[in-house]
């Protein structure tokens, strides 16, 4: 398998994080009628029955640099959750392949202290201020006393926060009510408190309409270029037109497996090279889904695996 413009390997622990992953693949067993279900404990399964599995992830191959996003698209059941909850350490059992960070096998205790996670769902007090709730969540995570008299406070952490992801206007309001992508930021905004090297978001634009999401992952993205760089990987399902300009660099899941990684912006322009156009025009993400799910059934995912750095 050909990687084209490979990331270097080496780096510190106080480095921003490179992440790679080679061939990840991820099954889980399943029993009777389904991966969740099992036989009584004095009835053995047939053979065929204990020894079967399904592939929720199969060979993925990418990487995601600091200071870029990386956006994992494809239809619900595409295995896109299943791949963050892998690349962040939240599921390590079951799962093959090679995830490295920084050129080394983790995740370390170091590199999941300098991670941050958002899953789909808003877990917030609706009664607490936007403010209140940053504040509270700084004095959970951040050390209790300053290593130096420069080190920020929780309050000053939660302003910090709050100025990035554009929140200081509803700083003073609770979060029940505020807007749906005001409280999508205020997920990622607790998650942004300990300054993550490497940022998770689990689809951060669902739900939200095209205005919402495009100004949630424009914040997103000054956040990932600020300073020296974080490095983020989000899912997303149904992109805007103008949210899809924003990824810098893009995988497409099918069932499980790559279709495409590569740059965002050459995305379309890989597929037409291949013999596969949209017979109008229309929204790359609309395309790209289309071809997800399917409905090119001729597409070879052998063929359609690509590395597009140069």
């Amino acid at each position: 398998m050909l990687i084209s413009g490979d990331p270097a390997a080496g780096g510190t622990s106080s480095s921003p994080i490179t992440l790679k992953f080679v061939d990840v693949s991820y099954s889980v067993k399943l029993h009777g009628g389904g991966a969740k279900s099992s036989p009584p404990a004095d009835i053995e399964s047939p053979p065929e029955i204990r020894h079967r599995s399904r592939a929720i992830l199969s060979g993925i191959t990418g990487w995601a640099s600091p200071g870029r996003i990386l956006a994992v698209l494809g239809p619900s059941g595409s295995g896109k959750s299943t791949l963050l909850n892998a690349l962040a350490g939240r599921i390590q059992r079951g799962v093959s392949g090679t995830v490295l960070y920084n050129g080394r096998p983790g995740p370390t205790r170091h590199v999941l202290r300098r991670t941050g996670f958002v899953a789909q769902d808003d877990a917030l007090h609706p009664h607490l201020t936007v403010r209140e709730t940053l504040v509270f969540c700084a004095r959970l995570r951040l050390p209790a006393r300053r290593a130096s008299p420069g080190e920020e406070s929780a309050a000053e952490a939660a302003e910090r926060v709050m100025s990035e992801l554009g929140l200081t206007k509803c700083g003073d309001t609770a979060v029940g009510g505020v807007s749906g992508g005001e409280r999508r930021r205020v997920s990622i905004a607790r998650e942004m408190l300990v300054d993550p090297s490497l940022l998770v978001l689990d689809e951060p634009t669902s739900g939200l309409d095209a205005t919402a999401a495009y100004r949630l992952v424009a914040a997103v993205s000054a956040a990932a270029k600020a300073g020296r760089g974080r490095t983020v990987v989000m899912s997303v399902h149904q992109p805007s037109s103008r949210v899809h300009r924003m990824f810098d660099d893009l995988l497409v899941l099918s069932e499980g497996r790559s279709i495409y990684f590569g740059t965002g912006s050459e995305a379309m322009a890989y597929f037409e090279s291949v013999g596969y156009a949209p017979g109008f025009a229309m929204n790359p993400a609309d395309f790209l889904l289309d071809l997800a799910n399917g409905m090119y059934s001729s597409l070879s995912f052998s063929l359609a695996l690509f590395f597009s750095y140069n």
